[in-house]
C-alpha cells in the first residue's frame, strides 16, 4: 500500500540532512499504514509492548486522565510526529493517544526501529533530535501553565502550533488551519472552556489573533509574539546542524 512520509522528512531535515540511503531507511520503517476515525484511541495509558507510529495525516492528542475523570492534554501531534516512541524503551505507555480528526498512521515495530538505528546511526540521531524537541516543548508547556497569564499562554501555544506546522509546509505567518475545539484547548492550557472563549475574544478584540471556522489567523503577528514573549529557540528549527556524512582520512 502506498504512503507518504514527506512530513516527517521535512521535520527531520531541519536537524540533519540525511542522504538518499538514509531517507530510504526511514521510508522502509513502517510495516503497515492504518486509517483511523476521529475519537479512536491509538495507544492507551498503561498499554505494554505496543508499536510506535508515525503520524502521516490528521491530528492526534496525547493526554492523561486523572482518577476524578478530568483530563490533561500533554500536546497535540501533527503530521510528521512520532507517537509512542518513548514507550519502545520504557515498554509501558505513560499516557494515551487519541485521534482528534481522521488520521493515517504508519506503524513501526521496535524490531524494525532498532535494526534501522543499528544500520544508520545518523537516522537514529535525527529521531533522537525529534524526541528531544518534543521534550523541550513539554517543558515550555509546563512554564505556560505554571507562570504565564491565560492570554499569554494561549497566544504562546497557538504561535507554537503555527511554527510547527510551517516546518512541514502548512500555513504561514498569516495563519493556519486548526481543528481544535475550545474544549481541547482548555484541557491543554489548564483553563476552562469558558475562560478560553473569553481569552480568544480578547485576542480578537485587540486585533491580535482570530480563531474561527477551524482556522487561526494572525491579525498582528509581531505584537502577538511580543505579548506571548514567544521565542523559537526551543523548537530548534533554524536549519540542519549535520549537513553531510563526516569523512575520515
Amino acid at each position: 500500500m502506498a504512503y507518504s512520509i514527506e512530513s516527517v522528512i521535512n521535520k527531520l531535515r531541519c536537524y540533519i540532512d540525511l542522504d538518499d540511503s538514509e531517507w530510504a531507511a526511514l521510508r522502509a520503517l513502517p510495516e503497515k499504514m492504518i486509517e483511523l476515525e476521529t475519537g479512536h484511541e491509538i495507544v492507551h495509558e498503561g498499554q505494554s509492548h505496543h508499536n510506535a507510529f508515525i503520524l502521516l495525516n490528521g491530528w492526534v492528542s496525547s493526554y492523561k486522565v486523572l482518577p476524578d475523570g478530568t483530563r490533561q492534554i500533554i500536546d497535540f501531534q501533527i503530521p510528521g510526529d512520532f507517537l509512542g516512541l518513548r514507550s519502545l524503551l520504557l515498554r509501558t505507555s505513560d499516557h494515551s493517544f487519541e485521534a482528534i480528526t481522521a488520521v493515517t498512521v504508519a506503524e513501526v515495530s521496535s524490531r524494525k526501529m532498532f535494526e534501522a538505528f543499528n544500520k544508520s546511526p545518523r537516522l537514529a540521531t535525527a529521531v533522537l533530535w525529534a524526541a528531544s524537541r518534543d521534550e523541550a516543548m513539554i517543558v515550555e508547556h509546563l512554564i505556560n501553565i505554571g507562570r504565564r497569564s491565560a492570554i499569554a499562554r494561549t497566544a504562546h501555544f497557538l504561535l507554537e502550533l503555527g511554527a510547527r506546522l510551517r516546518l512541514i509546509g502548512v500555513g504561514s505567518e498569516e495563519g493556519y488551519p486548526c481543528p481544535l475545539s475550545q474544549y481541547l484547548l482548555a484541557d491543554a492550557l489548564g483553563l476552562s472552556a469558558i475562560h478560553v472563549n473569553r481569552v480568544l475574544r480578547e485576542l480578537r478584540e485587540r486585533k491580535l489573533l482570530t480563531f474561527q471556522k477551524k482556522r487561526v489567523r494572525f491579525d498582528n503577528f509581531d505584537k502577538l509574539v511580543e505579548l506571548a514573549e514567544f521565542q523559537t529557540a526551543y523548537l530548534d528549527q533554524s536549519g540542519p546542524i549535520m549537513k553531510s556524512k563526516p569523512h575520515f582520512s
